[in-house]
C-alpha cells in the first residue's frame, strides 16, 4: 500500500441553508482506511459527503481526494431500464463492468427486471452495486444499510471488508452501528 492518503480534509466547514453545519474538520484516510461519520438528523453527515463528493462547495478549508464514489439517498438509475443496463450505463462511463457489483450485492438474479420494479432494498443494493463496480478507490457512503436486510447488510459488510483490503478507502454516514474495524469516528452536532 502507498502513503499517500485517499482523502484528506483540513479546517473543512460547510455552510447549508445560511447555518454553519461544522467547520475545523480534519480526517486523514489511507488506503485500507475508514471512516464512519455519526451525529443526530441535521448536523451535515450527508452535507459532509457531498462535499467531499464535490457536489457541494465548501464554506472554508481543504478538500484533496482519489476518485470517489457517492452512494446517497439518490439512486441516480434510469426508471425505464432494466437493472443490468442502468448499472451497466455507470459502468461503462468508470471503464468497470456492472456484473462485479450485482454478484458483491446479490441482486445479479434481477439483472433483468427493471429499475422501476425494485423494491427498496433491491434499490439500496443497487446504488450500492454500482459504488463497487465504480473501481474507485474512495467509497461515500450515506446511510448505507437503510433500507438493507440482513442479508444485503451482511454483503456490504463483505464488500467493504474486501475493498479496504485491496487499498481502497470507506467513509460512512450511519446512524446504524457499523462494524469496520479499525474505523475513525467522526462524531458530528
Amino acid at each position: 500500500m502507498t502513503d499517500t492518503p485517499l482523502l484528506r480534509l483540513e479546517k473543512l466547514a460547510c455552510f447549508r441553508g445560511g447555518r454553519l453545519l461544522f467547520e475545523g474538520l480534519d480526517l486523514v484516510l489511507q488506503p485500507g482506511g475508514a471512516a464512519i461519520v455519526t451525529g443526530p438528523n441535521g448536523v451535515g453527515k450527508s452535507s459532509l459527503l457531498r462535499v467531499v463528493a464535490g457536489l457541494l462547495r465548501a464554506a472554508s478549508g481543504l478538500v484533496e481526494r482519489a476518485e470517489a464514489a457517492l452512494a446517497d439517498e439518490r439512486a441516480a438509475l434510469d426508471e425505464r431500464l432494466t437493472l443490468a443496463q442502468a448499472l451497466g450505463f455507470w459502468a461503462r462511463l468508470d471503464g468497470a463492468t456492472a456484473a462485479t457489483g450485482m454478484e458483491a450485492m446479490g441482486i445479479a438474479p434481477l439483472a433483468s427486471v427493471p429499475v422501476r420494479m425494485l423494491s427498496t432494498g433491491q434499490r439500496k443494493r443497487a446504488v450500492l452495486a454500482r459504488v463497487v463496480a465504480s473501481g474507485s478507490p474512495l467509497w461515500l457512503l450515506d446511510e448505507p444499510i437503510n433500507g438493507l436486510d440482513t442479508e444485503g447488510a451482511e454483503q456490504l459488510m463483505a464488500a467493504m471488508i474486501a475493498h479496504r483490503a485491496s487499498g481502497g478507502a470507506v467513509i460512512a454516514a450511519s446512524h446504524q452501528p457499523l462494524a469496520l474495524d479499525g474505523a475513525q469516528r467522526l462524531a458530528l452536532g
